[in-house]
């Protein structure tokens, strides 16, 4: 029995493994399947030599130095590696949607657990929410005369609209069972707003912030195209102007690959804080 016993445990390990390959495999194999294909036609359709979109071996001869092996080369000014220009674009994301998170998340509540306040500022958060993000960069550059709190300013005012609208709607779907329990244990305000109000409220709140940080990403790189300076926003605007096509095609393509891990970032928030039975 010892002896069977220790080639189970032996065996577990390989198993497992196995285990864990085939279902990366099943996962990771159509997507790169479909990228392979998509590129295949891609080229067909832009070989080399032709006028317009580059294919993608072009691209990657074009751009392999500096900008794929030298990510963060610095020679002053505007001139940065791709690594630099996102990393501006991501702190200003980090300042504009922190602000958004904090405001949002309070706003939210106060106006989802008070009526009179709810049928008073919704009307206004409707309006306002459907207010594309660069219509505000006038205003904030009147305000703050500088681009950088502008461009931080228009990812904060693009970020908060789903992120209250969504916290509302979490707070006003509580069961009224819920309520009605707290009413009979006569739970303080603290205690119903941290065992009842947040956990009821919380998927909402993570699918607000999941919208919201799309919608950042892609205010910051719109805003940096009209307010210059170090940035991926900046840095396509300027390829663009140089006629720099693969420059571009590169550019977007790290677009993509950060918004795709912000957005699986806050999932896997969401997938610690949201208990199991609310997903």
């Amino acid at each position: 029995m010892t002896g069977q016993t220790a080639r189970r445990q032996s065996n577990r390990l390989p198993n497992m493994a196995r285990s864990w390959f085939k279902k990366q495999t099943k996962e990771l194999v159509p997507p790169l399947i479909a990228i392979a294909v998509f590129l295949v036609i891609w080229q067909i359709l832009c070989p080399p030599g032709s006028k317009g979109l580059p294919g993608p071996l072009q691209v990657l001869t074009d751009t392999w130095y500096p900008y794929i092996i030298f990510p963060f080369f610095n020679n002053g000014g505007t001139d940065k590696g791709l690594g630099w220009q996102i990393f501006a674009s991501l702190q200003r994301v980090a300042i504009g949607f922190s602000l958004a998170t904090f405001v949002g998340i309070g706003l939210g509540i106060w106006v989802g657990t008070n009526k009179v306040i709810y049928r008073a500022l919704d009307p206004m958060f409707q309006v306002f929410r459907t207010i594309p993000p660069l219509a505000w960069l006038p205003i904030s550059l009147a305000a703050f005369q500088q681009s950088n709190p502008s461009a931080i300013f228009v990812i904060f005012i693009t970020a908060i609209w789903p992120i209250i609208i969504n916290t509302t709607v979490g707070v006003q779907q509580i069961p009224q069972d819920y309520r009605n329990v707290s009413r009979v244990l006569r739970l303080s305000n603290r205690k119903y707003f941290l065992k009842i109000l947040i956990p009821a409220a919380v998927p909402y709140i993570f699918t607000g912030l999941r919208i919201g940080i799309g919608l950042s990403w892609l205010a910051i790189v719109a805003a940096e195209m009209l307010v210059g300076g170090v940035g991926i926003g900046f840095f396509i605007w300027d390829a663009y102007n140089n006629s720099l096509l693969s420059q571009i095609i590169l550019a977007l393509l790290y677009v993509g690959i950060v918004g795709l891990i912000l957005d699986r970032m806050v999932a896997f928030l969401a997938s610690l804080v949201v208990p199991e039975e609310q997903k």
